[in-house]
């Protein structure tokens, strides 16, 4: 026998591989490898941990402008032909040009806290006139420092890249973790809804199940002569109704496991079977805790307080116009050159343009340049107000949203804490519902009580386990909602930003 099932159920497997109706892969998910398997998949998510890697990058690039630069600039060679002309007195003359030009310089620079930058240059610079048989040489170093003056009363520009740089971080790193936080609830949604119809086919099972044995004693008892011909025939619609709730029961499910499998990502060929045995841990989550928790994290307070620093550095910035602005420019340098005839060797004339520089005195040099705005006509002054006007309203919009943020956490958690009394009510319903079906189900075979009354226990046990379950999603759920909105996973104790660094 055991052979002949074997043998039955390799054909049917063949049977339906050819036939291309075998699932090509079998999902065995839970509640967290569903959400996993939706993070994997998610194009969404995929692109804003592109975003957020893009502003690593960014925050790094505006890391590194503090740090010292070095770079190399060269010219080897540029060769020129041309034709120029000189006008004097005696008239016009055109002259052909061929001139060979090389050159090297190389540059530390060093950015500074106050926006301004010291630099050390040094270089070489070989011109050679094949026309004028000349070759120019020259060799530079020099230390020189930049400073604006705006930086010490508007607003510093290293600064400002790298604040703004770092706040797009932090706004995109928030923005993941809230899609990741949306993407749980809208999977675990899913979830719940599937095991829900799962969980229904299931009492619709066990509910055709008993009106099966209901029926068949029914059945028993009519031809014994037992009971009434009404009371058989009652059963048998009885039956018929439990057997359509069954299939409608299943059709939903089917439907409900498509959906599923499409929020995933996965194919619908594939078969997908939910794991849960409707367990949940009891959590007690401080209200204080929570407002707290969502004022700290909420996407919407980080965007906004962004908002309100980037208006505050527009405000400088926008003063610093109006005002004066400039340089203060030093530097300190060595120059020796050398000019000689062609066909002089290149090092040669290098060679003396560096005892001309160990001859000559170093040169020093400053300057302070001023831009002076005198009539704009109050143009400044608009855009500074309008700046400040847009300061206002960020801050308005702050207060307003820490306000909603802290009426919906504790709407959310009043309701969390009256799912769990709900639930814990509930579950003790089941066992009383259950007992009292089991009694009445004796009692209907030993034939105290009839058809009706045996079907009010039915339905009052179909009832208990619905509401538990629709009780229990709802309590899952709830939980899942105060997760996303607080950042902070309560059941588990752990915060959901520290859990992403």
């Amino acid at each position: 026998m055991r052979f002949l099932l074997k043998s039955f159920s390799v054909f049917f497997l063949s049977f339906f591989i050819s036939m291309n109706i075998y699932p090509q892969q079998i999902y065995n998910l839970d509640l967290q490898s569903s959400i996993d398997l939706a993070k994997e998949k998610s194009k969404t998510m995929l692109m804003l941990k592109q975003n957020l890697r893009k502003a690593a990058f960014d925050l790094k690039a505006a890391t590194s402008t503090f740090k010292t630069h070095v770079t190399m600039d060269m010219l080897l060679p540029q060769y020129s032909e041309t034709i120029s002309q000189f006008a004097d007195t005696a008239g016009v003359t055109y002259y052909p040009i061929r001139q060979n030009t090389m050159n090297g310089y190389l540059t530390i620079s060093q950015p500074l806290p106050t926006d301004g930058s010291l630099y050390i240059s040094s270089g070489a610079v070989s011109l050679a006139d094949y026309y004028a048989k000349d070759r120019l040489a020259q060799i530079s170093s020099s230390i020189g420092l930049k400073q604006p003056i705006a930086a010490f009363f508007g607003y510093n520009q290293l600064q400002l890249g790298f604040k703004q740089a770092k706040l797009a971080y932090d706004l995109s790193l928030k923005q993941l973790k809230r899609a990741e936080l949306d993407l749980i609830y809208s999977v675990s949604q899913s979830f719940f809804t599937l095991l829900s119809d799962h969980e229904r086919l299931n009492i619709a099972m066990i509910s055709l199940g008993n009106q099966q044995e209901a029926y068949d004693i029914a059945q028993s008892k009519y031809k014994a002569g037992l009971i009434r011909e009404v009371d058989a025939l009652q059963m048998e619609v009885d039956l018929s109704e439990a057997i359509n709730n069954h299939d409608l029961a299943e059709v939903e499910y089917n439907a409900q496991n498509a959906s599923f499998k499409e929020d995933l990502g996965i194919d619908l060929s594939d078969s997908v079977i939910i794991k849960s045995d409707l367990s949940y841990n009891p959590v007690n989550v401080d209200a204080e805790k929570a407002v707290a928790l969502a004022l700290q994290n909420r996407l919407e307070l980080k965007e906004n307080e962004i908002n309100i620093e980037l208006s505050q550095m527009d405000i400088k910035r926008r003063k610093a116009n109006g005002r004066i602005s400039g340089n203060i420019l030093l530097n300190y340098n060595f120059i020796g050159v050398d000019q000689s005839k062609l066909p002089i060797p290149i090092e040669t004339s290098f060679g003396n343009s560096w005892q001309n520089l160990n001859s000559r005195r170093g040169s020093f040099g400053v300057a302070l340049t001023l831009s002076i705005p005198i009539i704009d006509w109050g143009e400044n002054r608009a855009r500074v107000h309008s700046a400040e006007s847009t300061l206002e309203l960020n801050k308005i919009q702050q207060d307003a949203e820490r306000i909603d943020i802290e009426r919906d956490i504790r709407t959310s958690v009043s309701r969390l804490q009256s799912s769990l009394r709900r639930l814990q009510l509930l579950e003790k319903n089941v066992i009383v519902a259950e007992k009292s079906f089991e009694i009445s189900r004796k009692r209907y075979a030993n034939g105290d009580i009839e058809s009706q009354a045996m079907a009010l226990e039915r339905d009052r046990l179909n009832t208990a386990y619905l509401s538990r379950l629709d009780s229990y999603i709802a309590y899952k759920l709830l939980l899942s909602d105060v997760m996303r909105k607080t950042f902070f996973d309560f059941e588990k104790n752990v915060s959901m930003i520290e859990e992403s660094k």
